[in-house]
């Protein structure tokens, strides 16, 4: 489940800024002492395929809290973050609420979630993959005093997978997908010259995937250093630069990769016209549904990395606004829905990983244990292993939407040719930095 960016990017950060405003003239939140029993829980587009598992899940919590009922409402991907934000500037917000660090970091910064560094102990933290519970912590800042807060509690993971057409990499005499970046751009070159289709296609528009962005870490680039300011403008992030360059004008990327989205990918693999796709392990049962031609010959792989050997992992977790009236509840039904039989149980349903380290042990056991192995199933496994070596590559951070929008429209200038490598990589660095002042 790939976090999704919303398109309405200047009417978001208006309401985040009229958002700000209210959070840090308001009171802090009261103690659970309302007359409202109702604990209100909002997920991002889980109904209905999980009706019957949160029905279980919220019963359980009322017959173990019985002067609390849950309220779950469901909300379209596309629309939880401006929901979200609505919510709160009316004082209308839910107790708990799943996203994702990104955006809720954005939030965080402005003291919007209940911090959990004093309400969660240590011993219940350390449950958690500790990597993981990391991608819910920033530094937050009020008057003159910074200090790092932990806003959100792990729930599911996703980690990328490289799907892969068997019959494509055999008809370019390869036997065995690319492991890293440097092998990826030899393959690209032998699966061109052998079958004339592309060996794969990654997206260069701004507000979409930011696989890019992610594989300068892997490729060993610093991003931005203690201060925010840019980290990249050096020698690695030069070379991340021409790399993605190069192959544009190698003709070994699809020239939609500038204007066509991570969809685009989706479509073109499931057309058997590329022989790479990075994808969840579940994308598995859609490929099977929509190509089942293609899904017979595909298999899995472990994600493509760089020189570090870092792998990406995608959270989503829980959240509670600080002016929710019912704090301790909210904190409670937040650890019980990610504890681990619960995040196991919903990994199973749901073909995601778990976030806690009993969980993804017992996980991986199963897998283990089972006689036959489906497709899927071998990617989930290939998914979950690779937890060990995973983390969230792009932490938490302000305005990390603005960084990746000028790096890659500047990495769209080189490959263009209206830049040098060089100047669009000063460029980009400058340009953060402007937006930092």
């Amino acid at each position: 489940m790939k976090s999704i960016l919303t398109f309405k990017k200047i009417s978001l950060w208006f309401a985040i800024g009229l958002l700000s405003s209210w959070l840090f003239s308001c009171q802090p939140a009261p103690s659970s002492t309302s007359s409202s029993q109702e604990l209100e829980f909002w997920t991002m587009q889980l109904q209905p395929q999980f009706n019957d598992y949160f029905a279980r899940l919220n019963t359980n919590f009322e017959t173990a809290n019985q002067a609390v009922k849950v309220r779950w409402v469901d909300v379209p991907w596309s629309a939880m973050e401006s929901k979200i934000l609505t919510s709160m500037s009316a004082q209308t917000a839910p107790d708990v609420v799943n996203l994702n660090p990104n955006f809720a970091s954005q939030l965080a910064t402005r003291n919007a979630w209940l911090s959990l560094n004093e309400v969660v102990s240590l011993e219940v933290k350390q449950a958690y993959l500790p990597k993981i519970w990391e991608a819910s912590t920033i530094e937050v800042c009020q008057d003159t005093t910074c200090n790092l807060s932990t806003f959100g509690i792990p729930w599911y993971l996703t980690t990328r997978v490289t799907i892969y057409n068997q019959e494509l990499l055999k008809e370019a005499n390869l036997t065995q997908p690319p492991a890293t970046y440097a092998e990826l751009a030899e393959v690209a070159k032998q699966i061109k010259a052998k079958t004339g289709k592309y060996a794969f296609f990654v997206t260069f528009v701004p507000g979409d995937s930011s696989e890019v962005l992610e594989s300068f870490v892997q490729m060993g680039v610093e991003l931005v250093d203690e201060e925010g300011k840019a980290a990249f403008n050096n020698s690695a992030g030069v070379e991340a630069f021409r790399y993605w360059v190069d192959l544009y004008k190698q003709g070994l990327l699809p020239p939609e990769v500038l204007t066509q989205g991570h969809r685009h990918a989706i479509e073109l693999y499931q057309a058997g016209e590329t022989a790479l796709l990075s994808s969840g392990a579940e994308f598995l049962e859609t490929i099977a549904n929509n190509a089942p031609t293609v899904a017979a010959v595909s298999a899995a792989a472990p994600q493509i990395t760089g020189e570090t050997g870092k792998k990406n992992v995608a959270v989503m977790n829980l959240v509670v606004p600080r002016n929710t009236d019912k704090p301790e509840e909210a904190v409670e039904f937040a650890l019980y829905v990610t504890n681990t039989e619960n995040q196991l149980a919903f990994a199973k349903e749901a073909n995601v990983l778990p976030s806690t380290v009993e969980a993804v042990e017992k996980y991986i056991q199963e897998l283990e244990q089972q006689q036959t192995t489906t497709p899927v199933e071998q990617a989930r496994k290939v998914s979950a292993v690779q937890l060990e070596d995973a983390e969230v590559l792009i932490p938490a951070m302000k305005d990390l939407n603005k960084l990746q929008k000028a790096i890659y429209e500047n990495l769209q200038a080189a490959m263009l040719g209206e830049k040098t490598v060089e100047q669009a990589v000063a460029d980009a660095a400058e340009e953060w930095n402007q937006q930092q002042i």
